[in-house]
């Protein structure tokens, strides 16, 4: 047996640099490269090995071990989970700091392969710098912090470990249900340790991406559902996207003349002005789509897991007869609100059922006029909310307005957290897939500038555009020097409303008067954070990064800030005034939060009571 002597680094880099999957018979490279940040517990391993490795997988240094692990999941996401980048750090807060960017791939089934550096396997640099001691187990680190948010996790603690290893984290990575976060935490020995490997673990391998078919008796069990019922709506989830699956839904729902909805993460795989599409869904969804399926009698999910935000807690369906149909690859997902389970490919599924239903001569019982009536009533409100005119300043859905306007059909967006998200579902109108970005499973703030790297490496072609709130901006804004250092054009675009407004706005509309999400100076009269707002100037903060920017608080100042973007060669940001508490609010959609049973408050009183009534209605539903 020929073998190649190695250290466990190298022989890593070796492995990953020859991985690929296949899908349709189309080969793509699975990984493209490395982001990492060093420390004493890589640099010397997988730094020495990159090093060394001219030709292998290129290198991109972060700025944040959280910042850079976001840029890999929003490029894997963008690239619908076929590549995807590694990360590597050192020990202790090197890589404590990728668990929250962790969790934030695995909630929304992102491959992303973390490799953070870990305490000395031999022990004899004992205990070493960074190093978390645990008297009562010696061999837990700060890494076993990874574990409840990895689909995967594994400790190299010997060279030739890497072998079982490697392929089981390939295993993870590749598959569509059980992807996620996977972590293999490195020794910063073993790391520079050397090994024969056989030359056979470095050879091509190539996972085949399988569409699962739908088997005749589960194909049966579904028509027959689908066939008794009149007014069923097609719930579109992102794994539409992830099954290449776009067109195939857009047919089935022409086919059988049946509405659809959008979920978060199922947004732009059908165009807004489909004829079909009722917009978004749920909690931030449209009145048009929230209305049909308080109606309808079935809810056909597509790839999609049926989240709160998705359900309104629930309270959407609304139908005494309601029943749910779940076309899902995750036996997990496909049997949530005690749905009939249709474990199948979504393009798979799709294309059967509609073969099946043609053949029975199904129609939904949907007039064309009751379809385009609700439509019409929310285009109208839309235009209304694009166009709204505040005497003392720029609205958030006025400056959408704008912005949707002077974008390109396949231009990108990327959002995740704040008022925004929910604005950006209802509002936004999207013609292209893959053109609305929206990290909503986790809703991690300070995804937004992050992604929008990860974006722009997996579609170099294509501009992105971050909309990001201050507050979510504040938090993590590291990756736009990486951007800059990179070459690769992000556009930034910064809602300055004074603070966590999402959540101030949560809180009176569940009777408080508001606390602590402002960002206000502290009062010298009442000793809290309710003086004036603090002043900040973001466009003087991100110009010292060397970013091209651009200050707007009027109308004519943001329409010119966006044609001037369009033209800038590199990263640039938009430092936009906007007028707190002037997004979006539900469009009959309710969200189950915990409201205080006891409070001397009579808002907070009313406020439970409400939500109390709204518990009764759902209570019971599975």
């Amino acid at each position: 047996m020929r073998t190649i002597r190695l250290t466990l680094a190298q022989a890593l880099l070796k492995f990953l640099d020859n991985q690929y999957v296949e899908i349709d018979g189309k080969e793509i490279k699975f990984v493209k490269g490395v982001m990492g940040i060093f420390g004493h517990g890589n640099v010397t391993g997988i730094g020495q090995a990159l090093e060394q490795d001219k030709d292998g997988l290129p290198f991109i240094q972060g700025k944040n071990e959280q910042g850079m692990v976001h840029a890999a999941a929003a490029f894997a996401k963008q690239k619908n989970r076929l590549q995807i980048f590694a990360c590597t750090t050192s020990i202790g807060p090197g890589a404590l700091n990728m668990v929250t960017a962790a969790a934030t791939a695995t909630v929304n089934r992102i491959p992303v392969l973390l490799l953070p550096g870990d305490i000395f396997a031999s022990r004899q640099p004992d205990p070493v710098l960074q190093q978390i001691e645990i008297p009562g187990d010696y061999t837990l680190s700060a890494n076993d912090a990874f574990r409840p948010v990895s689909k995967y996790w594994d400790r190299i603690s010997r060279p030739e470990q890497l072998m079982t290893a490697a392929v089981n984290a390939m295993r993870v990575l590749t598959d569509p249900v059980e992807t996620g976060a996977v972590t293999l935490c490195l020794p910063q020995d073993v790391q520079a340790e050397a090994y024969d490997y056989p030359a056979s673990f470095f050879r091509k391998r190539i996972h085949l991406i399988e569409r699962r078919e739908l088997t005749e008796r589960t194909k049966a069990r579904a028509a027959e559902l689908i066939l008794r019922k009149e007014k069923p709506l097609l719930v579109v989830g992102g794994g539409v996207h992830y099954s290449l699956a776009t067109q195939d839904v857009i047919a089935f729902a022409e086919a059988f003349q049946i509405p659809v909805v959008e979920t978060q993460a199922g947004k732009s795989a059908v165009p807004w002005d489909h004829p079909l599409n009722l917009g978004a869904i749920g909690v931030t969804g449209s009145l048009a789509a929230n209305r049909a399926a308080k109606e309808a009698d079935l809810i056909i999910g597509v790839g999609t897991r049926f989240s709160d935000f998705t359900t309104a807690s629930k309270y959407a369906f609304q139908h005494e007869k309601v029943e749910f149909l779940a076309i899902n690859v995750s036996p997990l997902d496909a049997i949530k609100l005690d749905a009939t389970a249709v474990l199948a490919d979504a393009k798979k599924a799709l294309n059967s059922l509609q073969a099946e239903l043609t053949q029975k001569e199904y129609k939904s019982s949907y007039e064309d006029a009751q379809i385009q009536a609700l439509r019409k009533e929310w285009e109208e409100e839309v235009d209304r909310l694009y166009s709204e005119e505040r005497s003392e300043g720029l609205s958030q859905t006025r400056v959408l307005g704008e912005i949707n306007r002077a974008l390109g059909e396949g231009d990108v967006i990327v959002c995740a957290a704040g008022s925004l998200p929910g604005d950006l579902h209802r509002l936004w109108r999207s013609k292209l897939p893959r053109t609305y970005h929206m990290e909503y499973g986790f809703s991690c703030m300070g995804y937004e500038v992050a992604g929008a790297l990860g974006i722009k490496l997996a579609n170099p072609e294509q501009e992105v555009y971050a909309l990001v709130g201050d507050g979510s901006f504040v938090m993590l804004h590291s990756e736009l020097l990486t951007s800059i250092q990179e070459g690769q054009k992000i556009n930034v675009l910064l809602f300055d409303n004074h603070g966590f407004q999402c959540i101030h706005n949560l809180q009176r509309e569940n009777g408080s008067e508001g606390f602590g999400n402002e960002f206000r100076k502290r009062s010298a009269e009442t000793g809290r954070l309710n003086g004036d707002f603090l002043s900040i100037d973001f466009a003087a903060y991100a110009g010292a990064l060397g970013v091209k920017t651009y200050r707007a608080s009027t109308l004519s100042e943001l329409q010119e800030a966006l044609k001037a973007v369009k033209k800038e060669k590199g990263s640039t940001l938009i430092d936009i005034k906007v007028l707190p508490g002037t997004n979006t609010h539900g469009y009959e959609s309710w969200w189950q939060v915990g409201v205080a049973e006891v409070s001397t408050s009579e808002k907070v009183q009313r406020a439970y009571a409400e939500m109390q009534s709204k518990i009764d209605q759902v209570k019971g539903r599975m």
